[in-house]
């Protein structure tokens, strides 16, 4: 984010705990007119400093969701191996995140479940059949301390 002033960083953060904030709103925040909120928005997004927008999606039970962080080990690490594995991964949904680490393990993916049942669906029907795997080891949460984001009202 070099080259990013004081308003541009404002309008990130603001973004950021809300999505979903009118032009409107966001600019007075920022202490711009609309239509200069709204050019610095297009000029962020057009040189990828922003690079979409997202739903966050609860429960379907109206509960916390429980986040699984999931550290996987690849039986090779040729690039032929980690291309099939990277694309393995974006064809399921439920993988929320995937960094392909230095250290100990190969990928660090998130998952977020309702139960642990849940997690034993996903880790049978999608896990466990990821090509290339060795290795599966999930930490489940206890709580969020620090969210990037607002809490949804």
């Amino acid at each position: 984010m070099k080259g990013l002033d004081s308003i541009d960083r404002n309008i990130i953060r603001l973004l950021r705990l809300n999505a979903r904030i009118t032009n409107a709103k966001l600019a007075e925040e920022v202490g711009l007119s609309p239509s200069a909120c709204l050019r610095r928005i297009s000029l962020l997004e057009q040189s990828g400093v922003i690079r979409g927008y997202t739903a966050l999606v609860g429960s379907s039970e109206g509960g916390t969701p429980i986040a699984v962080i999931i550290n996987i080990t690849l039986e090779r690490q040729t690039e032929e191996h980690l291309n099939r594995f990277e694309s393995a991964v974006r064809r399921h949904p439920e993988i929320q995140e995937c960094y392909l680490m230095t250290g100990g393990s190969d990928y660090l993916l998130r998952v977020e479940v309702e139960n642990a049942g849940d997690f034993e669906r996903i880790h049978k029907e999608i896990l466990a059949k990821l090509p290339g795997v060795l290795r599966i080891h999930s930490s489940f949460s206890i709580r969020n301390v620090l969210a990037s984001r607002a809490p949804s009202r």
